[in-house]
């Protein structure tokens, strides 16, 4: 498809809007290639988007065109194709910004994903920011990509790591994180939703109360497990900086994007060096790039970023809110089904969560049940799902975590259900 400006991948769209129509599973599962599969000579019922989520027909299209049509660097020619491209990567850009409620592309930042967002937040803005004796507040939910980095600045700056507790139910105690705030905090990083348990952070609630109680500190949100389930607008949720992943979002991966208020990211220097971070270099000085470029040093994940356009449009087409109910009324299915099994337990069972069924079974490793649910055709993750703090709460090494996608139906749910009663069955 072409326009007088450029020419876009299948697949993707100058802009889309949210509809309100029911989720059709059956044809979504349609575009997703993968799910004809089978594995083991049983059909494939995948229950591990969390950890990375499948990819529908017209990601894979668009990632293929800009190889077949369109690819050249960008940023960098005047040929035409160079430009094209260009254009297209940076009309992705824009995607992402209305995709969040963010108010300018160029609060936008390519990255290869949350992970490296994260840290790129605190090796720039942790280490100007954070000094001796001051904190940084996180959650015993969090990823460990949402610890470490923290860690290694605390241990840098001799600053302090601050814990705010969870609940049985995998909630965190809000009076407790309340009381954790000060005037010492410099960093608050949550994540939106869980990605071992499926808690969603009241994370406007604790934008607020940081507001209040701590004025000095920033609020950095792990939105990892957030945005392919919920509608995301980080005006309203009030935070400072938003991480994301393509590839939990129906996406490439490689590649995700780091939201930031413009007048922070004007302050924070450069975390690398190297290509399109500058305006110009002698031996003696170099004149740095405005953001969002002087914090994309190097060649980029060129279509892996404009597929992740796609996927953008794929999510907004089918509507967050109509992604939501459907999800929503998978995941009460399904803890009522694993609820109604003797000898499973789940882990994390919070009011307010998404697409996450974690549990253990009584008896069995949870390795060992993963496998026999591989042999059956079931795809589930197990092990502390990078949150040991989490899984230390609980009292479990490990757990079998069965997380939802826009594919998933109530069959795959029953398909799962008797996969454990026949692991069960081998352990008794």
């Amino acid at each position: 498809m072409k326009t007088a400006a450029v020419e876009r991948p299948p697949g993707t769209a100058a802009d889309t809007t949210t509809t309100a129509r029911p989720l059709n599973v059956g044809a979504v599962r349609a575009d997703f290639p993968i799910l004809s599969t089978q594995v083991h000579g049983k059909p494939l019922i995948y229950l591990d988007s969390a950890a990375s989520a499948q990819k529908p027909q017209v990601v894979i299209d668009a990632e293929r065109h800009i190889y077949e049509r369109l690819y050249a660097n960008v940023h960098r020619g005047v040929h035409d194709l160079s430009m094209r491209a260009s254009e297209a990567y940076e009309m992705v850009r824009g995607k992402v910004a209305r995709f969040i409620g963010a108010p300018s592309a160029k609060e936008i930042i390519f990255l290869r994903g949350t992970t490296e967002a994260i840290n790129l937040v605190a090796q720039t803005y942790g280490r100007a920011n954070v000094a001796e004796g001051d904190e940084v507040l996180i959650t015993t939910l969090e990823h460990h990509a949402n610890i470490v980095p923290w860690q290694m600045l605390c241990d840098e700056k001799r600053a302090s790591l601050v814990i705010a507790p969870i609940n049985d139910a995998g909630e965190v105690d809000m009076a407790a994180f309340e009381s954790l705030l000060s005037s010492r905090t410099r960093i608050v990083a949550v994540a939106h939703v869980s990605n071992a348990l499926g808690t969603i952070n009241d994370v406007a609630s604790m934008t607020a109360l940081t507001r209040e109680r701590a004025r000095n500190a920033v609020v950095v949100v792990d939105g990892a497990q957030g945005v392919p389930h919920l509608e995301v607008d980080v005006r309203a949720l009030g935070c400072d900086f938003y991480c994301f992943s393509a590839h939990k979002m129906y996406g490439p991966s490689g590649v995700g994007a780091l939201w930031g208020r413009k007048t922070l990211l004007d302050a924070m220097p450069p975390w690398q060096g190297g290509g399109d971070m500058i305006l110009s270099v002698t031996f003696e000085k170099t004149t740095y790039n405005e953001a969002p470029f002087k914090f994309e040093a190097g060649t980029p994940n060129i279509a892996g970023t404009i597929a992740f356009g796609a996927a953008i449009d794929y999510l907004t087409n089918l509507g967050l809110k109509a992604v939501r109910a459907a999800e929503h009324d998978l995941l009460a299915y399904g803890t009522a089904a694993l609820s109604a099994v003797p000898g499973v337990r789940l882990i994390g069972t919070a009011a307010n969560k998404t697409s996450a069924l974690s549990f253990v079974i009584e008896g069995v490793h949870p390795h060992d049940a993963g496998s026999i649910l591989d042999y059956e055709g079931v795809a589930v993750r197990t092990g502390h799902h990078c949150a040991q703090p989490v899984m230390d709460r609980f009292n479990v090494p490990a757990t079998i975590r069965a997380s939802l996608g826009v594919y998933n139906t109530r069959e795959d749910i029953d398909v799962l259900i008797r996969g454990i009663k026949k692991v069960q069955e081998m352990f008794a």
